[in-house]
């Protein structure tokens, strides 16, 4: 006979499930509540309003730009904007056309089907996507060979929400389809991103000083994803240290984790002093700096090169990436004066 848990082990069990979810909670759940893409919003909330005047659903609509500025949580307030339902999927779940096919044909009508990462569709489920989108119906072929005959399934109308990191990899064809708008979402400033933090603290019942917020804000590479991720681990510094949620506690934290004052982790700063120390400051190509780091290129390039040239630490030539005076000054390097990039 199994023994019944105890109170602690509810407590730990409820902490599990609460933290699962944790990320979710973070979300905005109203419109108002969103911070910051305000040209977007606008946009959207005309294309909603007409749709709803006229007794349409809304159009197609394609949300494009880095991860974690917000493509998924508009995709949430739409939906709830619409009173709609939200079916989620992503472009690698959807590996054949039957896949895709089940999906569709489960949608009621006025639903939204978000598809994230929708760059990484398949052709041959693209291809049948398009007569979903253009005329709500759905092409099957049916049989082989001579005999093979296209059976069109009517769907039921509803609104495709899809969202990318990398545009330049969706097909023409699809791009021109999403006839609702082709939206990116843009950098956040630091101000808009103090104010999420904030909202976030209130959100996780935790006393945030201003200045506070304003620290993790700097940190957080202009995206809100970060800056609640940072958020959570200063949470975290602050209980098991027994501190108040200040600047100094912020500063101790993330300097704990390895992250600057300007938010640069150690794998950016491996980057920056590869191209500084081991190739004089550049031009050198990115294969070289990531068999130097023993780094997939990919990673580099998506994850490291994207903030390190918005804040001006390096730049793209024809030759290769080049450190800039910038990056020497923030890692207290001299320049020399043989310096090829010059």
């Amino acid at each position: 006979m199994s023994t019944p848990p105890t109170t602690e082990q509810k407590a730990a069990e409820e902490t599990v499930e609460n933290t699962a979810f944790l990320d979710a909670t973070l979300r905005p759940s109203q419109w108002d509540d969103y911070i910051g893409q305000k040209t977007t919003k606008e946009n959207l909330k005309i294309l909603l309003q007409a749709a709803v005047e006229r007794g349409h659903v809304p159009e197609h609509i394609l949300f494009y730009g880095p991860p974690g500025l917000g493509k998924t949580t508009l995709a949430y307030l739409i939906a709830k904007e619409l009173s709609a339902q939200i079916k989620v999927t992503s472009g690698p779940a959807i590996e054949k056309v039957a896949d895709l096919a089940s999906i569709l044909t489960n949608l009621s009508a006025g639903d939204i089907l978000f598809i994230d990462e929708i760059h990484r569709l398949n052709k041959t489920v693209e291809e049948v996507l398009y007569p979903a989108m253009e005329s709500g119906s759905l092409d099957i072929l049916i049989g082989k060979g001579p005999s093979a005959r296209t059976v069109q399934l009517p769907l039921a109308p509803f609104t495709l929400i899809g969202a990318t990191t990398r545009i330049a990899l969706l097909s023409s064809p699809l791009r021109s389809r999403f006839s609702g708008g082709v939206f990116r979402l843009e950098f956040y400033s630091t101000d808009e991103l103090t104010e999420i933090v904030r909202r976030s603290a209130t959100t996780l019942g935790i006393a945030l000083e201003n200045d506070a917020a304003f620290a993790i804000a700097e940190r957080s590479r202009f995206t809100p994803r970060t800056a609640n991720h940072l958020l959570k681990r200063v949470r975290d510094y602050a209980q098991v240290e027994r501190r108040e949620v200040d600047a100094d506690t912020v500063a101790k934290a993330l300097t704990l984790l390895g992250i600057d004052a300007i938010g640069l982790n150690p794998s950016d700063r491996s980057v920056l002093e590869t191209i500084i120390k081991k190739y004089n400051g550049g031009p050198v190509g990115l294969e070289t700096i990531a068999t130097s780091l023993s780094e997939e290129e990919a990673t580099i390039e998506e994850f490291n090169e994207p903030y390190l040239l918005q804040i001006g630490m390096i730049e793209r030539t024809p030759r290769g990436r080049t450190a800039t005076e910038n990056a020497y000054h923030h890692l207290n390097l001299k320049k020399p004066q043989n310096n090829l990039g010059l």
